[in-house]
């Protein structure tokens, strides 16, 4: 009876390891860290090959981990194509990435987020991370998640703001107080917020 407890306790304990490591992109980038696989090339929706080195400007850039899809995304699309927008207008660089490398035949798939882009007219670019690669060296999760960089480093990361379901009732908007700061060469007061989506569809 005590070796089948012992036997059922490490089974669990493997497959919540397996599950973690399926799961789990590694540490998430901390705050001050540089821009990770600056020069790593990505196709964006235009055909053309882009990196975070050419997506950025001398102010910084912003990294939104996004796809077509999920539900939270839908909820924050008007969200996403202002602040996108506004960072371009403000001198800020933009890119939108897509990590569900596990839906790349689904929805995920490049000539649907060539439509998609199309759809929320994208000023900035919406790039296929390819194998998630971008996302891991991130640590990345969810969709939709942002980090925000100034020349140096990053000065922000997490949500949009504090009420993904309902713009309306929105109090704090984390990610435009901290592109408004970035603006001004001053440090954002709040840098971490916990990102609330789904998860980023890996291939395991």
């Amino acid at each position: 009876m005590k070796k089948g407890f012992i036997f059922f306790v490490l089974l669990v304990a493997c497959g919540f390891l397996l599950s973690f490591i399926n799961t789990n992109s590694g540490a998430e980038l901390g705050l001050n860290s540089p821009l990770p696989m600056a020069d790593e090339k990505m196709k964006d929706v235009s055909g053309k090959e882009v990196s975070l080195n050419t997506s950025k400007t001398a102010k910084g850039l912003l990294v939104i981990f996004s796809c077509n899809t999920c539900p939270y995304v839908k909820l924050s699309e008007s969200r996403i194509k202002e602040l996108s927008d506004n960072c371009l207008k403000q001198g800020i660089g933009c890119i939108i990435v897509n990590s569900n490398e596990a839906q790349r035949a689904e929805e995920d798939s490049f000539d649907e987020m060539v439509k998609y882009a199309s759809s929320q007219k994208f000023t900035c670019s919406y790039v296929v991370d390819a194998n998630s690669k971008l996302a891991d060296a991130f640590g990345a999760t969810r969709t939709p998640q942002c980090f925000l960089f100034n020349n140096k480093g990053l000065v922000y990361k997490g949500a949009i703001d504090d009420n993904v379901k309902d713009p309306s009732l929105v109090k704090v908007h984390y990610l435009q107080d901290a592109i408004d700061a970035l603006a001004k060469n001053e440090t954002p007061k709040l840098q971490e917020t916990k990102s609330i989506g789904c998860t980023i569809k890996r291939v395991e």
